[in-house]
């Protein structure tokens, strides 16, 4: 059962809200339902038999992922953009529930070695230097301009956000002018990787506790901040009850926080290393420049396992199935809720989503990740990077607040029900 929100005639401080409410659903879009199903029964065939069930499996888990964003509308632009804005902290709070499940779960699979294929897990553990502080800076500004973030456009295009096919596109040409510029940014004063387990006498344990820790502490100025600045809150999302709600009503925040965690340690057993989605983009991008004549294989970034994808269908990649497992997971969802309603795209909508875009997919490659590969599973890693990247990315969304208002985007207000 769900708790809810106390409040004190004096004070009105929150306890909990929920993020949903039992309502009158839309219909379900059966024909959507049907053919999201069968186009995701035909591309598991094709997976399987160009790669392997390895792959199917990540096709299936990427599945999993978009409904499960797509349920809860879990996000990570709006979560910052909430904070900043207006002082909401419920997204905040989710991310570190988040992120303190899948910190436990990869400390395990990290500790004992454990993988579904024998192979070494690896985190996503990543250099801390002037790359990373430009490039989470822009993708903060470009998710706030796009009105979303990696996992965010995928979700949000899946579920029919039409201006999310222009943040895509613009997406991956910034993934392939920042691999173009790799090489440079690549060159400038940087520290070594580092993973806070690395550090003398901590271990997975000790890193584990330092993290757990941090998560609490966040939390708690979280309760703080809102019982300081009392909030408008989340507009709760239509729901029904019983099994019906798995795939026709909507998730809380937190339940969909561990199942994204599960997702995430799941894949981390079954890959071999945690859950990514912007290298896709920049190798969807490098593919089309070498279809044009350009030979990208010569970039510093395509050197190594980079350049090897760019002679392999998309099919074998890992990252890129599971883009098209959260793409058609969240199509198929929104189909269940009766919600897939593509619709016009605004002039001024339309030139942020394109500013945006481009933004993230430069941010991303400098920084060695998204929202996803340098934050949620960097974090999850024990990487250092990881914490850099949520400091500089919501930086980036403070500056964001005061930009959006010329495109027509609205920021939340102190007096709003935030959506």
């Amino acid at each position: 059962m769900e708790q809810t929100e106390t409040y004190t005639s004096s004070n009105k401080q929150r306890a909990f809200q929920p993020t949903t409410v039992v309502t009158k659903l839309q219909p379900m879009q059966k024909t959507y339902v049907f053919l999201g199903v069968l186009a995701a029964f035909i591309l598991l065939l094709f997976t399987v038999n160009v790669a392997n069930w390895t792959q199917g499996s990540l096709f299936l888990i990427g599945l999993a992922l978009g409904g499960a964003l797509l349920y809860a509308r879990f996000g990570f632009t709006s979560a910052f953009r909430r904070l900043v804005s207006v002082g909401n902290v419920q997204g905040l709070q989710a991310h570190m529930v988040m992120l303190a499940v899948a910190s436990v779960l990869f400390a395990i699979i990290f500790s004992t070695g454990f993988t579904f294929t024998g192979s070494e897990p690896t985190g996503n553990v990543s250099p801390v230097g002037v790359s990373i502080l430009v490039g989470a800076f822009l993708f903060g500004i470009g998710m706030q301009f796009g009105n979303g973030c990696a996992s965010g456009t995928l979700y949000s295009l899946g579920g029919g956000s039409s201006s999310m096919i222009l943040t895509l596109i613009s997406f991956i040409a910034g993934s392939v002018l920042g691999a173009y510029h790799f090489t440079f940014w690549m060159g400038l004063p940087s520290l070594p990787p580092l993973s806070l387990n690395q550090i003398p006498g901590f271990g997975y344990f000790g890193a584990l506790v330092i993290q757990l820790g941090l998560f609490a502490l966040i939390y708690w100025i979280t309760v703080k901040i809102a019982k300081k600045k009392q909030p408008p809150m989340m507009k709760p999302l239509p729901t029904t009850v019983g099994w019906k709600k798995v795939f026709r009503g909507s998730w809380p925040l937190f339940t969909a926080a561990i199942v994204l965690a599960l997702l995430n340690a799941l894949t981390l057993a079954v890959k071999g290393s945690p859950w990514g989605i912007t290298s896709a983009f920049a190798l969807w991008g490098g593919k089309a420049m070498m279809a044009t004549g350009v030979d990208v294989s010569t970039w510093g970034y395509f050197d190594g396992k980079n350049g090897e994808a760019l002679t392999k269908s998309v099919l074998t990649d890992p990252t890129s199935v599971m883009n098209f497992g959260i793409i058609l997971g969240a199509f198929i969802s929104a189909s269940f809720q009766g919600t897939f309603k593509p619709g016009k795209i605004k002039p001024g909508i339309a030139g942020a989503s394109i500013i945006g875009g481009l933004m993230m997919g430069y941010g991303a490659r400098l920084a060695f990740g998204c929202n996803i590969g340098a934050y949620f599973s960097g974090i999850a890693s024990f990487s250092l990077h990881g914490w850099v990247w949520a400091v500089m990315a919501m930086l980036g969304t403070y500056l964001a607040l005061f930009i959006r208002p010329m495109f027509g985007l609205k920021n939340p207000k102190p007096t709003d029900s935030i959506c």
